[in-house]
């Protein structure tokens, strides 16, 4: 019996590989000199209470320092965040991440007052303002922003209370995170020679990629009975996000969580019903997909563990992270070279933490720092690995471009256009790929894990949102979310979105234990918006070129500066209609065309 592979512990990381975090501080001790520098400066602050509409200068003086502050929060959750992720399990970054949070909660409570002062502002005094301190133009959006939430502000003394909420909001994420990152462990899976293979939250879809079928069996049914065996205690845990979301609709006067989370990025709740219809009407894709897999599979049954794995055998070779690094980099030349001149800078200068460590934090994602963006992955050498790579760097991207020609008043772009920039470098990296082979087996490889982006980000995540949306309602109808309703729940969305083409196996009701975004407040459905806007983009970019790269540069450089219709719009996409969804999903059922017609020659 082979020997089970080994997850290295951080130490064993190559330095090369591991992003440089100390280009933010050099040691802890910086760090905990600028958090008391904003407990200070939040005690400053704290002072202007009552006079931010006495005159144009203290409005101007309190904006700039209210700025200086969130920097410096910038900075110090970025710390010991990208700390506390490379091994979840060390008590001193655990405890700095607490006391950034707790700086967090202490600078919203000193400015608890800030959002109905400005709010009681008269709009022609507002103005006066500006013509009188020239420098409050460049708050002009910020102040506009907090004063669009009108219907939504509370007294000065309620603001505060509910600052004072902002850890107590918190927990649910981050008892989630420990609890799954950091406690969760998981029996080993076996292979089809009775090898083991250590099975984590970052090795469990290379398993399911594996063309062996009892290594992805043994993993799917160890991964979900492992979490089916804590079921009340994530229920627990999700349910208390829900209520969390739900009392801070309630008490800001919202009809609903959802409208909540979209008004804080100015997006229409409209945007989120027309993407779950839009996917409804077209589920006849995926059930032509869901049997062109079973079919190309070979298999009598298909089932959730026959998902990953790709339909064409033995295309899927190992691509060393170097390699990784180099096709990323040509296919993004369409973008031009001021864009990959960035992006080498990146590869270069250890932006990026690598491959994953024990106790290190699951997934992949980027974080715009503002020195330079930060990125985790957890590579491990497959196509969806430098997908992964591509996707992230493409928000890496959109952070610099946006902290360069943003103020930071206004350069962190809200969520619902975060996906776009990653997923347009994804699809820039498949068609680039697409027209370097003119093997037909290695282009019907290919075409699958374009459909896969399909399946896993329009439909899988659109599933998520759904989801959501499902027990945010029930919560507010007074139904117990327990374990029990959100697996049946969950389960009837599986057998909506997957059809009876598959097997329902009863460990997939258990899936929604093991998603971290159902902690990120209705997060999920900008996956699948940004791909059907990301996808529309990226033809643009490759049908007019300069002019379409222009148009686009300027969206990843706009940070806030507009709500995010206009910004996408400027771009050249309108994502207040569902035609993007409608387009986008077209393209997938000529993808599965195309790709009956390869296997059938």
């Amino acid at each position: 019996m082979a020997e089970t592979k080994k997850i290295l512990e951080r130490s064993e990381i190559a330095a090369a590989d591991r992003w440089a975090v100390e280009d933010m501080y050099p040691t802890d001790e910086a760090w905990m000199a600028d958090l008391e520098k904003l407990k200070a400066l939040s005690a400053e602050l704290a002072a202007f209470a009552g006079t931010l509409g006495k005159d144009a200068a203290t409005l101007l003086t309190y904006a700039t320092k209210t700025e200086e502050a969130n920097v410096l929060l910038s900075n110090l959750l970025n710390y010991s965040s990208r700390r506390n992720d490379e091994d979840t399990r060390v008590a001193k970054y655990q405890e700095m991440n607490g006391m950034a949070m707790s700086a967090y909660v202490g600078f919203s409570s000193a400015t608890a007052f800030e959002t109905p002062e400005i709010m009681a502002i008269p709009e022609e005094t507002m103005e006066r303002f500006y013509a009188e301190a020239p420098g409050l133009e460049r708050y002009r959006r910020y102040l506009f922003n907090i004063r669009r939430h009108a219907a939504h502000v509370l007294s000065p003394a309620e603001e505060k209370l509910m600052a004072m909420t902002g850890e107590m909001m918190q927990a649910p994420d981050d008892i989630y995170s420990k609890f799954a990152d950091a406690d969760l462990t998981f029996p080993d899976a076996v292979d089809k020679d009775g090898n083991k293979h250590p099975l984590s939250q970052g090795t469990y879809i290379s398993y399911m990629e594996s063309p062996d079928r009892e290594l992805r069996k043994s993993a799917f049914q160890n991964t979900y009975h492992t979490w089916a065996a804590n079921k009340n205690t994530v229920a627990a845990i999700l349910n208390s996000q829900v209520k969390a979301l739900q009392f801070n609709a309630d008490a800001r006067h919202y009809a609903s969580p959802l409208e909540a989370s979209l008004d804080n990025t100015n997006v229409p709740v409209s945007v989120y019903h027309n993407l779950i219809e839009a996917v409804h009407q077209n589920m006849d894709k995926m059930y032509r997909y869901v049997a062109l897999r079973k079919k190309l599979l070979g298999v009598d049954e298909l089932h959730f563990y026959d998902l990953y794995t790709p339909l064409v055998p033995g295309a899927d070779a190992k691509i060393p992270f170097e390699q990784a690094k180099q096709t990323v980099y040509e296919s993004l030349a369409p973008m031009g070279e001021d864009y990959r001149r960035i992006l080498k800078e990146g590869f270069e200068n250890r932006w990026i933490d690598v491959y994953q460590n024990v106790g290190k934090r699951s997934g992949a994602y980027s974080a715009g720092a503002f020195v330079h963006p930060y990125v985790l992955l957890n590579y491990t050498g497959t196509l969806d690995s430098q997908f992964t790579l591509a996707h992230e760097m493409g928000h890496a991207l959109h952070s610099w471009h946006s902290n360069k020609y943003q103020n930071p008043v206004d350069a962190d772009y809200v969520i619902f256009v975060a996906e776009v920039a990653s997923t347009c470098n994804e699809a820039l990296l498949m068609e680039h790929l697409l027209s370097k082979t003119t093997d037909k087996k290695e282009r019907a490889y290919l075409i699958n894990h374009f459909l896969e982006q399909f399946r896993t980000t329009l439909y899988r995540q659109t599933m998520f949102a759904e989801f959501e949306l499902i027990i945010g309602q029930l919560n507010q109808q007074g139904v117990a979310l327990t374990a029990e309703r959100m697996c049946e729940e969950y389960k009837k969305l599986n057998h909506l979105y997957f059809g009876d083409g598959i097997v329902l196996d009863d460990e997939i009701a258990y899936e929604w234990e093991r998603i971290p975004h159902f902690y990120y407040n209705y997060y999920v459905f900008q996956y699948a918006t940004g791909y059907s806007a990301a996808i529309a983009l990226s033809r643009r970019i490759l049908r007019e070129g300069e002019k379409a790269v222009k148009d686009y540069v300027g969206f990843l450089s706009g940070g806030c500066s507009k709500d995010p219709i206009d910004l996408l719009k400027g771009a050249g996409v309108d994502m207040s209609s569902p035609e993007p969804v409608n387009q986008a999903l077209a393209l997938f059922g000529e993808l599965i065309d195309e790709m009956e017609a390869l296997m059938a020659e």
